[in-house]
């Protein structure tokens, strides 16, 4: 009888423990997926999406009325201190404003929101100095970025989808309360956060990546430390918080750029891994170059905790989607957004040649496309 409960017992344990087993699973989202392979067979080159949690595209809101034919007397001609799109045909102005009324300004306050209704020129209102700026940066990605945005390029409603304020956006994050405390300074770690997929990794790493000008490092060329490649694992954590940032801003997972091969090696990887090399410096660009040239400008309520400039990151134009609006264009709409032709810009910076000991992404310019380095040492590790 003993021998009989005690084995009882045992399969009621083991039982619990298979449904306990069980339960902990269902955060790893069982269901349906959906799966593409991408690359060679056994180089864990695969897709996988959980067709529930997709991302769908929101309707993209028609044109208020046609685009105009272009021609005519020139915006410059025809108002004041019309600074940045003067050479645009008045016509034309009048329909992209009416866009931009579409596209972010409130529809209770519509123009009013940047200009005063009684003296349309005057820049008192410092969203029109905003939305100034924030024009030139559409134009300069546009036309200087075009590795990345490719012949898609982006519009004001990329990333405001209707709102004043882009939904998605990060500012620098506050200080520690009592850094001499017994909790210490965490350097934004060890809380579980969304924005590194509520890992314990880093959480700061958007100054360092999409602000500053650090590059992505991870491991060594070799198994020893070196004077040309140092890594610590602290930076290596913080790469990874990025990786996890740029996997939940395109939906996808690490292979949608890497080979499970090698992350490292720039011969294996699939071409979104360059266009990628170019987004990240690109956002770089126009976090520093534009929205940080705003500091003065912005009102204190938006700025973040430490007194700057809300920014951009992936998924500020993303949101969830491997090609922003899946990747449909509205330039055909707004085609003064495409900005200087590229004839009439000064060249970018290229990135230097590859040579061993030597670091190609170090450049934060336009220059060549990565992948003509896919054999060279110097890669290995950079993103």
């Amino acid at each position: 009888m003993s021998r009989f409960i005690t084995h009882f017992a045992a399969r009621v344990t083991v039982g619990s423990i298979g449904v306990l087993g069980i339960a902990l699973l269902g955060g790893c989202e069982p269901g349906h997926k959906q799966t593409t392979q991408v690359g060679y067979r056994g180089a864990g080159l695969d897709q996988i999406v959980d067709v529930r949690h997709m991302v769908k595209t929101a309707a993209i809101p028609p044109a208020p009325y046609p685009l105009p034919a272009d021609g005519g007397p020139k915006a410059s001609e025809s108002y004041k201190n019309v600074q940045v799109l003067g050479g645009v045909s008045t016509e034309r102005f009048n329909h992209l404003m009416a866009e931009i009324n579409q596209w972010i300004a409130p529809p209770e306050q519509g123009c009013n929101y940047c200009h005063n209704p009684e003296n349309m020129a005057s820049d008192e209102k410092y969203t029109k100095v905003v939305a100034r700026k924030m024009l030139q940066m559409t134009q300069n990605i546009n036309s200087k970025w075009s590795a990345h945005v490719k012949q898609v390029g982006v519009t004001c409603y990329t990333c405001h989808r209707g709102n004043a304020v882009p939904a998605n956006k990060w500012a620098n994050l506050p200080d520690t309360p009592h850094p001499n405390s017994i909790l210490g300074n965490k350097f934004g770690q060890n809380t579980p956060n969304p924005e590194v997929a509520y890992a314990s990794l880093p959480s700061n790493m958007y100054a360092d990546y999409l602000n500053g000008g650090n590059n992505i490092r991870v491991a060594s060329d070799d198994e020893h430390p070196s004077a040309n490649h140092v890594v610590s694992i602290k930076t290596a954590e913080k790469t990874y918080g990025l990786m996890m940032h740029l996997s939940t801003a395109l939906g996808v997972n690490c292979t949608y750029c890497h080979n499970t091969q090698s992350f490292r090696a720039w011969n294996l990887s699939r071409p979104q891994r360059a266009t990628a090399w170019y987004g990240i410096r690109m956002v770089r660009d126009t976090n520093v170059n534009y929205i940080g040239t705003l500091q003065s400008v912005f009102p204190a309520y938006r700025k973040g905790p430490q007194g700057d400039p809300y920014k951009v990151n992936c998924t500020t134009c993303h949101q969830g989607q491997s090609k922003p609006l899946a990747g449909q264009s509205m330039m055909d709409q707004a085609p003064a957004l495409w900005g200087p032709t590229p004839a009439s810009m000064p060249a970018p910076a290229a990135a230097p040649a590859a040579r061993p000991q030597e670091d190609p992404a170090a450049s934060t310019g336009a220059g060549p496309v990565p992948l003509a380095y896919n054999v060279a040492p110097a890669m290995i590790g950079h993103k």
